[in-house]
């Protein structure tokens, strides 16, 4: 049984009408995490966007009980990974300081609706005590 996680904080969910986030069973299929402004529009700062973006992804898994420690499988959109990548990996260190790390795939993109950056991920649900 699925079931889906409440997006009515994240403006660009609302507006994209999609959830932000899937429960199947004990996984969880978070949808693209953007950085965007209260309003809903990109960030224009890279770095904030960036920041932005990991603020949304842990939001969205709290909301469903989980924490990065929580990721599987990584997913990230970049619309120019060459001159990004050391912002995308300052942030990243100092989310994932430590092994184990998740899966992780990084894929540039021409187009991501305005924004330069996205993130989703899979994670596994943990039991309640």
């Amino acid at each position: 049984m699925s079931s889906s996680i409440d997006a009515s904080a994240k403006p660009f969910s609302a507006k994209a009408f999609r959830a932000a986030a899937i429960r199947s069973g004990d996984l969880l299929f978070v949808s693209g995490q953007v950085g965007s402004c209260a309003d809903g529009t990109p960030e224009p700062d890279f770095a904030a966007q960036v920041q932005l973006a990991f603020d949304n992804l842990k939001a969205t898994l709290a909301a469903a009980g989980c924490t990065f420690e929580d990721l599987i499988d990584v997913t990230t959109f970049h619309t120019d990974p060459q001159n990004q990548f050391s912002t995308i990996m300052q942030v990243k260190q100092s989310l994932f300081p430590k092994p184990l790390y998740p899966n992780w795939t990084a894929i540039g993109v021409t187009w991501l609706a305005g924004f330069d950056f996205e993130i989703k991920v899979i994670a596994r649900i943990p039991p309640k005590p």
